[in-house]
């Protein structure tokens, strides 16, 4: 898909993979808004888009209007999300607000002013909850385990009801543990991985919690190129689609990595799941994401070693930004 002068609309914007993917898309010559509501404990970080040309709003999804975001927009890249499964947890409510209610109010704004735009939505393999067969398919019952995945399924849903009702061009990615440059690495509320990194370039241990179960993780650079391709491929539209990356690996396997990547003083320590957390965990997971691959052409290229070494040392010079 040629992007050049192509309006694209980037909910999430200033967040780690909404940044990662406005910036790709400026670099491709498109004209792109940024929408971000900055909301407490998100991910968004405004040197996330710094110098970069694209136009940066700061409103909230659920009450900012968003008809003038869409207007004319060719594309729209949904990633305006409550994302902490121990923040929905806590308060329920103000976790379908973000992401049940206002996807609704997205979905009439899109009606009105782009009513011809592709939508490419971010969704979670968290509605799969504990599964028991691995790799696990498009096929597998959803059984969120959280209060999260709950509202994260019901937006997702609002979504595939406008193609199937509307017609509209519709693809939802369920993405598995995604890392990478701009990730939020200050508390571990995006991923384990962030906390880990920002524990080894303070010179802290971080903990393992298990250590066994296993993971798929996804570079950001090949999540950036799933949604291109997604929003670029029209065997992809009305589909949900599973995306995963590296080879899985347990986490102790990934903690070594981290600890041999970063070098000296890194180390960490293996603990039980907090009791809180443990209610709430999946086990091991590692997806199926042929589909996607088969539909979009589209394959991981940046394996975990690269991976994990360039996200380190991308934090290692810009540590300060992020805390």
């Amino acid at each position: 898909m040629n992007w050049t002068g192509q309006r694209v609309l980037v909910t999430g914007g200033a967040g780690f993979l909404g940044a990662n993917l406005s910036l790709a898309l400026a670099a491709r010559g498109a004209r792109v808004t940024a929408l971000d509501g900055f909301l407490f404990g998100g991910g968004a970080n405004p040197k996330n888009l710094e110098g970069s040309g694209v136009e940066l709003v700061r409103g909230d999804i659920r009450d900012i209007d968003l008809r003038p975001l869409c207007e004319g927009a060719a594309a729209i890249f949904n990633l305006a999300a409550q994302t902490s499964h121990m923040g929905g947890q806590a308060d329920p409510l103000a976790d379908i607000a973000v992401n049940a209610v206002a996807q609704v109010r997205l979905i009439q704004a899109a009606r009105e002013a782009a009513p011809d735009a592709v939508v490419v939505h971010a969704s979670t393999r968290q509605f799969y909850g504990r599964v028991e067969k691995l790799p696990v398919d498009e096929t597998q019952p959803v059984a969120p385990p959280d209060a999260n995945g709950v509202s994260k399924f019901a937006g997702e849903q609002y979504w595939m009801l406008e193609h199937r009702v509307r017609g509209r061009p519709v693809v939802s990615l369920r993405l598995t543990n995604c890392y990478g440059p701009r990730l939020r690495i200050r508390d571990a509320r995006q991923t384990f991985l962030g906390i880990w990194i920002r524990s080894v370039l303070e010179g802290r241990a971080f903990e393992v919690w298990g250590g066994e179960q296993l993971r798929d993780l996804t570079y950001v650079d090949d999540v950036t190129e799933a949604f291109l391709a997604a929003a670029a491929s029209p065997m992809c539209h009305g589909g949900i689609f599973n995306i995963g990356g590296a080879p899985p690996a347990s986490l102790r396997e990934l903690a070594d990595l981290v600890v041999r990547l970063a070098g000296p003083p890194a180390h960490y320590a293996v603990r039980e799941f907090p009791a809180d957390r443990k209610q709430i965990d999946i086990g091991s997971y590692h997806a199926d994401d042929s589909a996607f691959r088969r539909a979009a052409g589209w394959a991981p290229k940046v394996g975990l070693e690269e991976g994990i070494g360039r996200t380190i040392e991308w934090y290692r010079a810009r540590l300060g930004d992020y805390l």
